[in-house]
Protein backbone atom coordinates (compact mmCIF):
# COMPACT_ATOMS: atom_id res chain seq x y z
CA UNK A 1 0.00 0.00 0.00
CA UNK A 2 1.05 3.42 -0.53
CA UNK A 3 2.53 5.66 2.24
CA UNK A 4 0.58 9.18 2.85
CA UNK A 5 2.12 12.45 2.98
CA UNK A 6 3.72 13.13 6.37
CA UNK A 7 5.52 15.90 8.58
CA UNK A 8 8.69 14.86 9.68
CA UNK A 9 8.33 13.33 13.19
CA UNK A 10 9.37 13.77 16.76
CA UNK A 11 9.38 12.14 20.16
CA UNK A 12 7.41 14.09 22.34
CA UNK A 13 7.82 13.98 26.00
CA UNK A 14 5.71 11.60 28.51
CA UNK A 15 2.24 10.11 26.14
CA UNK A 16 -0.66 12.22 26.58
CA UNK A 17 -1.77 14.45 23.69
CA UNK A 18 -2.91 17.58 23.90
CA UNK A 19 -6.69 18.03 24.01
CA UNK A 20 -9.33 16.44 25.72
CA UNK A 21 -9.14 12.96 25.77
CA UNK A 22 -11.43 10.61 24.27
CA UNK A 23 -10.14 7.53 26.69
CA UNK A 24 -7.52 7.65 28.73
CA UNK A 25 -5.49 4.45 31.01
CA UNK A 26 -3.54 5.63 34.42
CA UNK A 27 -1.32 2.76 35.64
CA UNK A 28 -3.06 0.09 33.82
CA UNK A 29 -2.30 -3.32 34.65
CA UNK A 30 -3.34 -6.99 33.44
CA UNK A 31 -2.31 -9.85 34.75
CA UNK A 32 -3.04 -13.18 33.55
CA UNK A 33 -2.90 -16.63 36.05
CA UNK A 34 -0.95 -16.89 38.88
CA UNK A 35 2.01 -18.49 40.54
CA UNK A 36 3.90 -20.26 37.17
CA UNK A 37 1.61 -19.14 34.97
CA UNK A 38 1.08 -15.87 35.94
CA UNK A 39 1.57 -13.40 32.84
CA UNK A 40 2.07 -9.53 33.35
CA UNK A 41 0.50 -8.20 29.66
CA UNK A 42 0.09 -4.47 31.08
CA UNK A 43 2.61 -2.76 34.05
CA UNK A 44 1.49 0.55 34.87
CA UNK A 45 0.91 1.58 30.96
CA UNK A 46 -0.64 5.67 31.75
CA UNK A 47 -2.05 6.53 28.08
CA UNK A 48 -4.45 9.39 26.81
CA UNK A 49 -5.96 9.26 23.47
CA UNK A 50 -7.14 12.49 22.36
CA UNK A 51 -10.37 13.64 20.73
CA UNK A 52 -9.90 14.05 16.81
CA UNK A 53 -6.88 12.35 16.74
CA UNK A 54 -5.52 9.42 14.95
CA UNK A 55 -3.33 7.23 16.87
CA UNK A 56 -1.78 3.82 16.17
CA UNK A 57 -0.32 1.14 18.84
CA UNK A 58 2.60 -0.86 17.56
CA UNK A 59 5.01 -2.88 19.38
CA UNK A 60 6.50 -6.59 18.24
CA UNK A 61 4.75 -9.42 19.22
CA UNK A 62 3.34 -10.05 23.10
CA UNK A 63 4.24 -6.42 23.71
CA UNK A 64 0.75 -5.80 24.80
CA UNK A 65 -1.12 -3.58 22.52
CA UNK A 66 -3.98 -5.79 21.66
CA UNK A 67 -4.42 -6.30 25.48
CA UNK A 68 -4.36 -2.32 25.94
CA UNK A 69 -7.21 -1.88 22.97
CA UNK A 70 -9.28 -4.25 24.92
CA UNK A 71 -9.02 -2.73 28.33
CA UNK A 72 -9.87 0.36 26.90
CA UNK A 73 -12.21 -0.92 24.48
CA UNK A 74 -14.32 -2.37 27.96
CA UNK A 75 -13.91 -6.02 26.00
CA UNK A 76 -11.44 -7.10 28.62
CA UNK A 77 -11.13 -6.15 32.44
CA UNK A 78 -7.88 -4.21 33.89
CA UNK A 79 -6.10 -6.06 37.60
CA UNK A 80 -5.58 -2.36 38.57
CA UNK A 81 -5.41 0.92 37.62
CA UNK A 82 -8.14 3.02 35.68
CA UNK A 83 -9.37 2.87 32.00
CA UNK A 84 -11.92 5.51 30.71
CA UNK A 85 -13.69 6.40 28.13
CA UNK A 86 -14.41 10.06 28.09
CA UNK A 87 -15.52 10.34 32.16
CA UNK A 88 -17.03 7.12 32.38
CA UNK A 89 -14.75 4.79 34.96
CA UNK A 90 -15.14 1.53 33.28
CA UNK A 91 -14.18 -0.19 36.04
CA UNK A 92 -17.10 1.15 37.85
CA UNK A 93 -19.72 -0.22 34.54
CA UNK A 94 -21.66 -3.88 35.40
CA UNK A 95 -21.38 -5.92 32.45
CA UNK A 96 -25.32 -4.60 31.25
CA UNK A 97 -23.52 -0.88 31.79
CA UNK A 98 -20.76 -1.57 29.85
CA UNK A 99 -22.68 -3.54 27.35
CA UNK A 100 -24.80 -0.23 26.43
CA UNK A 101 -21.47 1.91 26.68
CA UNK A 102 -19.98 -0.19 23.69
CA UNK A 103 -22.94 0.06 21.76
CA UNK A 104 -23.08 3.75 21.90
CA UNK A 105 -20.00 5.42 22.36
CA UNK A 106 -17.34 2.70 21.15
CA UNK A 107 -17.37 1.74 17.25
CA UNK A 108 -14.98 -1.26 16.73
CA UNK A 109 -13.43 -2.43 13.09
CA UNK A 110 -11.56 -5.63 13.08
CA UNK A 111 -9.46 -7.63 11.17
CA UNK A 112 -12.82 -10.04 10.74
CA UNK A 113 -15.42 -7.99 9.13
CA UNK A 114 -18.12 -9.88 10.91
CA UNK A 115 -20.89 -9.16 8.49
CA UNK A 116 -24.43 -10.54 8.68
CA UNK A 117 -24.35 -12.40 5.27
CA UNK A 118 -28.11 -12.43 4.96
CA UNK A 119 -28.29 -8.38 5.09
CA UNK A 120 -27.54 -5.69 3.06
CA UNK A 121 -25.08 -3.26 3.70
CA UNK A 122 -27.22 -0.66 4.42
CA UNK A 123 -28.64 -3.05 6.79
CA UNK A 124 -25.26 -4.27 8.27
CA UNK A 125 -23.97 -0.85 8.82
CA UNK A 126 -27.30 0.39 11.23
CA UNK A 127 -27.69 -3.32 12.85
CA UNK A 128 -25.91 -1.81 16.34
CA UNK A 129 -28.93 1.14 16.09
CA UNK A 130 -31.50 -1.14 15.14
CA UNK A 131 -31.00 -3.49 18.14
CA UNK A 132 -30.30 -0.39 20.54
CA UNK A 133 -33.60 0.28 18.71
CA UNK A 134 -32.17 4.14 17.74
CA UNK A 135 -32.99 5.72 14.36
CA UNK A 136 -30.05 6.72 12.41
CA UNK A 137 -29.10 10.61 11.84
CA UNK A 138 -29.60 10.21 7.64
CA UNK A 139 -27.41 13.15 7.00
CA UNK A 140 -24.90 11.54 9.05
CA UNK A 141 -25.39 8.42 7.30
CA UNK A 142 -25.09 9.84 4.56
CA UNK A 143 -22.19 11.64 4.93
CA UNK A 144 -20.39 8.46 6.05
CA UNK A 145 -21.43 6.40 3.26
CA UNK A 146 -20.05 9.07 0.70
CA UNK A 147 -16.92 9.07 2.77
CA UNK A 148 -16.30 5.70 2.72
CA UNK A 149 -17.37 5.14 -1.05
CA UNK A 150 -20.55 2.78 -0.57
CA UNK A 151 -23.12 4.78 -2.18
CA UNK A 152 -23.74 2.12 -4.79
CA UNK A 153 -23.23 -0.65 -3.24
CA UNK A 154 -25.84 -0.19 -0.29
CA UNK A 155 -28.32 -2.96 -1.45
CA UNK A 156 -25.38 -5.91 -1.99
CA UNK A 157 -25.10 -8.61 0.59
CA UNK A 158 -21.84 -9.54 1.69
CA UNK A 159 -21.46 -12.45 -0.79
CA UNK A 160 -21.47 -9.87 -3.74
CA UNK A 161 -18.82 -7.24 -1.89
CA UNK A 162 -15.24 -7.72 -2.12
CA UNK A 163 -13.15 -7.95 0.77
CA UNK A 164 -11.99 -4.15 0.29
CA UNK A 165 -16.15 -3.68 0.02
CA UNK A 166 -16.56 -5.64 3.00
CA UNK A 167 -14.28 -3.87 5.25
CA UNK A 168 -15.31 -0.34 4.05
CA UNK A 169 -19.09 -1.53 5.48
CA UNK A 170 -17.45 -2.29 8.88
CA UNK A 171 -16.07 0.91 8.79
CA UNK A 172 -19.19 2.75 8.05
CA UNK A 173 -21.19 0.68 10.55
CA UNK A 174 -18.04 1.87 13.16
CA UNK A 175 -19.16 5.34 11.93
CA UNK A 176 -22.46 5.34 11.59
CA UNK A 177 -23.83 5.85 15.25
CA UNK A 178 -21.50 8.19 15.91
CA UNK A 179 -19.20 6.79 19.03
CA UNK A 180 -17.02 8.66 20.86
CA UNK A 181 -13.96 6.75 19.80
CA UNK A 182 -12.96 3.78 17.51
CA UNK A 183 -10.92 0.88 17.93
CA UNK A 184 -9.26 -0.66 15.13
CA UNK A 185 -7.39 -4.06 15.01
CA UNK A 186 -5.06 -5.16 12.08
CA UNK A 187 -8.25 -3.54 10.14
CA UNK A 188 -5.92 -4.15 6.94
CA UNK A 189 -4.42 -7.81 7.80
CA UNK A 190 -7.05 -9.47 5.74
CA UNK A 191 -6.85 -7.21 2.96
CA UNK A 192 -4.25 -6.57 -0.76
CA UNK A 193 -1.95 -3.37 -0.49
CA UNK A 194 -4.98 -1.52 -2.45
CA UNK A 195 -7.66 -2.52 -0.56
CA UNK A 196 -5.71 -1.82 3.08
CA UNK A 197 -4.84 1.92 1.50
CA UNK A 198 -7.95 2.73 0.76
CA UNK A 199 -9.43 1.88 3.83
CA UNK A 200 -6.56 3.18 5.90
CA UNK A 201 -7.41 6.47 3.77
CA UNK A 202 -11.07 6.03 4.87
CA UNK A 203 -10.13 6.02 8.91
CA UNK A 204 -7.97 9.10 8.40
CA UNK A 205 -10.42 10.70 6.51
CA UNK A 206 -13.02 10.00 9.41
CA UNK A 207 -10.49 11.77 11.85
CA UNK A 208 -9.71 14.90 9.58
CA UNK A 209 -13.25 15.68 8.10
CA UNK A 210 -15.73 13.95 10.49
CA UNK A 211 -14.06 15.15 13.98
CA UNK A 212 -13.82 10.96 14.45
CA UNK A 213 -11.08 9.65 16.99
CA UNK A 214 -9.34 6.48 15.73
CA UNK A 215 -7.19 4.26 18.05
CA UNK A 216 -5.56 1.54 15.75
CA UNK A 217 -3.58 -1.42 16.99
CA UNK A 218 -1.33 -2.98 13.74
CA UNK A 219 2.20 -4.16 12.99
CA UNK A 220 2.94 -2.55 9.80
CA UNK A 221 5.14 0.46 9.77
CA UNK A 222 2.97 1.92 6.36
CA UNK A 223 -0.40 1.32 7.79
CA UNK A 224 0.99 3.46 11.18
CA UNK A 225 1.94 6.50 9.41
CA UNK A 226 -1.40 6.95 8.22
CA UNK A 227 -1.78 8.55 11.97
CA UNK A 228 -1.27 11.42 13.48
CA UNK A 229 1.02 9.53 16.53
CA UNK A 230 1.99 5.96 17.47
CA UNK A 231 2.63 4.78 20.50
CA UNK A 232 4.95 1.88 21.39
CA UNK A 233 4.86 -0.81 23.68
CA UNK A 234 7.31 -3.02 24.92
CA UNK A 235 6.78 -6.11 27.32
CA UNK A 236 3.47 -4.36 28.83
CA UNK A 237 4.93 -1.02 28.94
CA UNK A 238 4.83 2.20 26.97
CA UNK A 239 7.97 2.89 26.02
CA UNK A 240 8.12 5.59 22.83
CA UNK A 241 5.93 8.16 20.96
CA UNK A 242 6.06 9.40 17.72
CA UNK A 243 3.93 12.38 16.18
CA UNK A 244 3.38 12.95 12.06
CA UNK A 245 5.05 9.62 11.64
CA UNK A 246 6.20 8.49 8.28
CA UNK A 247 6.74 4.32 7.38
CA UNK A 248 10.64 5.50 7.73
CA UNK A 249 10.64 6.53 11.29
CA UNK A 250 8.22 3.24 12.73
CA UNK A 251 10.58 1.13 10.98
CA UNK A 252 13.47 2.41 12.71
CA UNK A 253 12.12 2.47 16.02
CA UNK A 254 10.89 -1.25 15.65
CA UNK A 255 14.13 -2.48 14.54
CA UNK A 256 15.29 -1.15 17.64
CA UNK A 257 12.91 -3.66 19.51
CA UNK A 258 13.79 -6.21 17.49
CA UNK A 259 17.69 -4.79 18.04
CA UNK A 260 16.84 -5.13 21.89
CA UNK A 261 14.95 -8.70 21.73
CA UNK A 262 18.34 -9.95 20.53
CA UNK A 263 20.84 -8.44 23.40
CA UNK A 264 18.58 -9.14 26.15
Amino acid sequence: MSTPASASSSTAAGYSPPGIAAAEATQLSKVYGEGDTRVVALDGVSVSFGQGRFTAIMGPSGSGKSTLMHCMAGLDSVSSGSARIGDTELSSLNDRQLTRLRRESVGFVFQAFNLLPTLTALENITLPMSIAGRKPDRAWLNRVVETVGLSGRLSHRPAQLSGGQQQRVAVARALASRPAIIFADEPTGNLDSRSGAEILGFLRESVRELGQTVVMVTHDPVAAAYADRVVFLSDGRLTDELLAPTAEDVLDRMRRFDAKGRTS
